[in-house]
Formats: C-alpha cells, sequence, structure tokens
C-alpha cells in the first residue's frame, strides 16, 4: 500500500459522485498491490473509498475461520458505504485487492455532510446498495442452479490475476458451496482437460476461453 498523487482521474471520481466541490486536502489517493488487504473486517474504518481501477473482493469471516465471498469490484464501485450510512466505526467486512487496486478516500464527516445536501452523492449511493442487492440475488441464483463446474469455473476468472490463480482452496469451497473434495475433483478435472495447468502455488490458466465457457455465462465475466 502507497499515497500516490491526486491526478486529474480521481478528480473525475469524485465529480461521478457529486463530490467535486471537496477539497484535494480532504482526499487522499492510494494503490493497492494484488494481494493486499483494502479493508480488514473488524477494524477501524474512518473514509470511504472510491475505486479508480483495479479489482478487488469482499469477505466475510465465519466463526470457523473460514471466508465467504459476497461481491466483487472491478473498476469501480465503493468501499465503505454500509459503515457510513448505519454509523459504524468498524469494518464490517474484508477487501483484498485481486490485481493493482487503485482508489480515492474521503473523510467520513465529509461524505455525512455530502449525504445531507448532496442529491448526487445520495442517489450515487442508492444505486450502489440497489446493483449490490441484484448482485447477491444473482449469487445465490448461481449457488442453488448452477453446476459445481460452473460455479468454479466462474469464480477463478474473477479471482485470477494476470492467468494465475491462487486463492485459498478451504475459502473457494465454502464461497462456491461444495466440498473440499469435490473441489479437488473438479479442478483435478480442469488440469486433466488442460484448461488447468498445477503450479506450486497455485493454477496458470492456459485456456481461457474454454474457462469461459464451461460457466455458461460468459455475458457475466468482465475481463
Amino acid at each position: 500500500m502507497k499515497k500516490i498523487p491526486f491526478t486529474e482521474e480521481h478528480r473525475a471520481i469524485l465529480q461521478v459522485y457529486g463530490l467535486q466541490d471537496i477539497s484535494v486536502n480532504d482526499c487522499t489517493c492510494i494503490r493497492y498491490e494484488a494481494g493486499e488487504r483494502v479493508t480488514e473486517e473488524g477494524s477501524l474504518i474512518s473514509r470511504l473509498a472510491l475505486v479508480t481501477k483495479g479489482r478487488a473482493k469482499i469477505c466475510r469471516t465465519a466463526l470457523n475461520g473460514k471466508s465467504l465471498i459476497l461481491c466483487y469490484y472491478i473498476s469501480e464501485g465503493v468501499i465503505g458505504e454500509i459503515e457510513l450510512l448505519t454509523g459504524q466505526s468498524i469494518a464490517t467486512t474484508t477487501v483484498v485487492a485481486i490485481s493493482d487496486f487503485e482508489c480515492v478516500t474521503v473523510e467520513y464527516r465529509k461524505c455525512m455532510e455530502e449525504l445531507e445536501k448532496n442529491l448526487v452523492f445520495s442517489n450515487k449511493i442508492g444505486a450502489i446498495l440497489a446493483r449490490k442487492m441484484s448482485e447477491s440475488e444473482e449469487n445465490y441464483v448461481a449457488s442453488a442452479l448452477h453446476s459445481g463446474e460452473q460455479r468454479l469455473c466462474s469464480y477463478i476468472l474473477k479471482n485470477s490475476h494476470r492467468n494465475y490463480f491462487s486463492d485459498v482452496l478451504s475459502d473457494v469451497s465454502c464461497s462456491i458451496g461444495m466440498s473440499y473434495r469435490h473441489l479437488f475433483r473438479l479442478l483435478d478435472q480442469l488440469c486433466k482437460d488442460d484448461i488447468l495447468e498445477k503450479r506450486k502455488n497455485g493454477y496458470k490458466i492456459q485456456k481461457h476461453g474454454e474457462l469461459v465457457r464451461r460457466t455458461h455465462a460468459e455475458h457475466l465475466v468482465k475481463k
């Protein structure tokens, strides 16, 4: 994680959310590398983060220590809006960068002032929450109706970075709703079909197009 200079790209993102009048001095621009945590569940949170580029996943951790993927950010979105609207100072989720990930952050105090008077900002936050609800419904349908292979292939596509997949497999099995043993069988079959190649610390994607085809949901996959 490192702070980076404020640019016109960051100013454009603020304008999208109706926050263009906020002083640059109240903003912090941060870049994360793949694998770094943007927020940590249970830790203090005091800023709203507006995504400018990159990919990240949002996770919740169960009492048994396993993580469940709730949704993804791909070059757009907001981190911390739930905590802002509910007045919480503790992060409710963990956000992990999948690729190089960049955001511009604004103090909650400033965002709360804008919520009270800025219709553009309020509408934007409302639209984001509605989209997340829709995505949660789609994820539920996928878990209930899609095959294990479809769910696994879709998960690998969303969580791979530079055609390499290296998530903790126990968390993967929990997130896509299948046993650890069945997950290994599917991964082994994908390797036998030359779609994946097992490496020391993960899997290399050999046939991206075939992996997409096996999700049977090409229109949902964002490259």
